[in-house]
């Protein structure tokens, strides 16, 4: 089943391999399972999509979410406050997650190998079990120019190196948090061509949050870009959305988004509606592939989606089945 995934052609397809993979998940997760129970789900009451559970992520802070009895052998963390409890993603085969992260950028944007990669994650880099450093680190080691690499206080070096890559022509992808990004573009305004300037979100406290539209317009004209791309991931998943502009994302094949009703968790929005984001990652074959996340959005009659904004600490309305 697991060679079904990175092969799904249509929708068709794409129920086909949900519907099997919420059955191998149901018999083999036992957390999973007992939320299934819980809520009075079982295979035989499943015949779309929609009908599937999503399970609440923050069953990832406080359980081991398996599908797997092979090995652990990778464990990718959420980072968090101090003393704040963080998502753990058991990881029995690591081989999923690098051919999801690969073919879904190829899927996007083309070879990895065409790019020049500049990544500015200090916050990431600063601790352990980061998938997006992992995912990154790799997209480094493949894009085969000697200048990609890692940039956490060198802001100055940074700041040449792009400028000289974008007027050689040079494909250049620049992927970076936000506050770090906004910190860039403070000490050097730029006049890029040749870079895709991609956010992966995250002031953490180090700034003012802004909504999306006004950091977006910052960041396109401090880097002279048309457009500000952004990167939809979580340490919970293994499959990323990306956004080429206009903060509208799109998902590869293999991953879907739907909205649920922030009064009723269980029950599934139509397209159109603001609600909480319901994630279907089929890479996550041997964790959860259907995941509640504490996002707010939007998901259009296309497929495509819109993040805007997150539930807040007291916990998502409607749901009581957060804790088993």
């Amino acid at each position: 089943m697991q060679k079904d995934i990175f092969n799904i052609q249509n929708e068709a397809g794409f129920t086909e391999v949900a519907l099997a993979v919420f059955k191998h998940q149901f018999q083999t997760n036992r957390v999973y399972r007992s939320f299934c129970d819980l809520i009075n789900v079982h295979p035989s009451d499943v015949q779309k999509v929609s009908d599937i559970p999503f399970l609440p992520i923050q069953f990832f802070k406080s359980r081991k979410v398996l599908a797997s009895r092979e090995e652990v052998q990778e464990i990718f963390t959420s980072s968090g406050t101090t003393g704040s409890r963080t998502s753990k993603h058991f990881v029995t085969d690591i081989k999923l997650y690098k051919e999801s992260y690969r073919k879904g950028f190829h899927h996007f944007y083309g070879n990895i190998e065409a790019y020049t990669v500049l990544a500015l994650l200090p916050n990431y880099l600063e601790r352990k079990g980061s998938s997006l450093v992992y995912m990154v680190e790799d997209f480094i080691a493949r894009s085969k120019h000697v200048e990609s690499g890692f940039y956490l206080d060198n802001v100055e070096e940074l700041s040449k190196m792009l400028i000289k890559l974008d007027k050689s022509g040079q494909k250049t992808l620049l992927i970076g948090v936000s506050f770090a990004l906004l910190d860039l573009i403070e000490k050097q305004q730029f006049n890029l061509k040749n870079t895709i300037v991609m956010e992966t979100g995250g002031m953490k406290g180090r700034r003012k949050e802004l909504v999306r539209e006004e950091l977006h317009a910052i960041l396109q004209e401090g880097f002279g870009v048309n457009e500000i791309h952004s990167e939809y991931g979580m340490t919970e998943l293994l499959s990323q959305g990306y956004s080429q502009g206009k903060g509208i994302f799109k998902t590869p094949p293999w991953m879907r988004v739907l909205t649920r009703d922030t009064e009723d968790a269980l029950s599934i929005h139509s397209p159109g509606k603001n609600g909480g984001m319901n994630v279907i990652d089929l890479a996550n074959y041997n964790s959860c592939s259907f995941i509640a996340t504490q996002d707010l959005g939007k998901v259009h009659k296309d497929g495509t989606f819109e993040i805007i904004g997150r539930f807040d600490s007291s916990d998502i309305r409607g749901c009581n089945l957060m804790v088993l």
